[in-house]
């Protein structure tokens, strides 16, 4: 396929390896834990087989809208890894209409099931979400009188299965060290156990724990403690998670090819046609605490994928449309206006959430 303008290029064999090698990790730990990768990274039904194909048969999505994407695609076990939105009600509950499908959803007060029991006809399954230290959504893991009011609001219904608890440690992508993201993991654990253990001593005897974030679930050599690991982003990796030492270069699995339309050697720059509504402006800071929003690799004409990261280059800036790269005068002679380049996207998830159902390649593909 002749590239013209931004595409999202996903290298399979890649991504069947960050696939495969996740997998054996989980099935490798003590006890039996379930893998729920969440879908909102790839939202792609093929990439979907590849995880269908290592035994995977439990997913989470972000989205009312992809938890029906999934599940019209013959996915039955799925999680809406996000609070309830009550004005997705009448949609939620045609969801449990489709033959076979499991729902899970998330709550955080009395409220919001009681809520539930009166809207819902059919019976889901309901996981409380717990802060234990992100500070976006869920009740404070101290906060275990409240937790326990919420398990016994579900079990009032005979609608609900209560689950157990659910946490997202968001706060992981911003550790300084892998060390730093093993202690999060055990943090976290430790917090989550401490209120099972709560709640199995208040009459709740089987409480799960589902966990997941990809920057912890990569440097973990073994789970324990947990019952479900929910990572998603592991699929493609990017410059991140590279940065955070939770992948190598070689693991990243996407990456997307820009056209330049412009070079300035006077200023050591070059402009690619892709900009925030391709890679998004979620950026980064480099070693020398500089802000890239990507990073630049070269076309590997033999594979269709790319090559290296180029030394001492990096996307420094976006508009909608255009990116701007900086660089050395002395690589920017190499190239020409037309040429391909191919930008590694500092978040995978955002990235592919803007290009996946339109412009992309999938290399190794038969």
């Amino acid at each position: 396929m002749k590239i013209i303008k931004p595409t999202l290029i996903i290298d399979k064999n890649k991504t069947i390896k960050n696939i495969q090698r996740m997998t054996q990790k989980i099935n490798n730990s003590p006890g039996y834990i379930r893998f729920r990768p969440h879908f909102k990274t790839h939202q792609s039904t093929q990439i979907g087989e590849w995880f269908r194909e290592s035994g995977v048969t439990a997913i989470a999505v972000s989205s009312v809208d992809m938890a029906s994407y999934f599940a019209q695609k013959g996915w039955n076990d799925i999680t809406i890894a996000v609070l309830v939105n009550p004005l997705e009600i009448k949609r939620i509950d045609e969801l449990t209409e489709i033959p076979g499908v499991d729902l899970n959803l998330l709550v955080e007060s009395p409220d919001m099931v009681t809520f539930l029991d009166r809207k819902l006809k059919r019976q889901v399954k309901l996981w409380i979400k717990i802060d234990t230290g992100y500070h976006r959504t869920g009740i404070e893991y101290d906060q275990k009188e409240k937790i326990l009011s919420v398990a016994k609001e579900i079990n009032k219904s005979q609608k609900f299965l209560f689950k157990g608890l659910l946490t997202h440690t968001g706060y992981s992508y911003h550790a300084p060290s892998t060390v730093q993201l093993k202690q999060i993991y055990d943090e976290t654990v430790n917090r989550m156990n401490e209120v099972r253990d709560y709640l199995k001593a208040n009459n709740f005897p089987e409480v799960e724990i589902s966990f997941g974030d990809t920057p912890t679930c990569s440097v973990m050599d073994k789970f324990y403690g947990i019952d479900e690991v929910r990572c998603g982003n592991f699929v493609f990796y990017d410059v991140m998670q590279f940065y955070l030492g939770s992948c190598s270069e070689e693991d990243i699995a996407a990456a997307v090819a820009c056209p330049i339309i412009g070079r300035y050697p006077q200023r050591s720059e070059i402009v690619i046609y892709g900009g925030a509504v391709h890679l998004s402006k979620e950026s980064i800071k480099n070693e020398n605490n500089q802000d890239i929003f990507g990073l630049v690799a070269l076309p590997d004409d033999s594979t269709g994928g790319w090559g290296p990261i180029v030394k001492n280059t990096y996307v420094s800036s976006l508009t909608q449309e255009h990116g701007i790269i900086k660089t050395g005068k002395e690589w920017i002679n190499r190239l020409n206006v037309g040429d391909i380049l191919m930008i590694l996207p500092v978040h995978s998830c955002l990235t592919a959430n803007l290009l996946i159902k339109q412009d992309y390649v999938i290399l190794n593909n038969p």
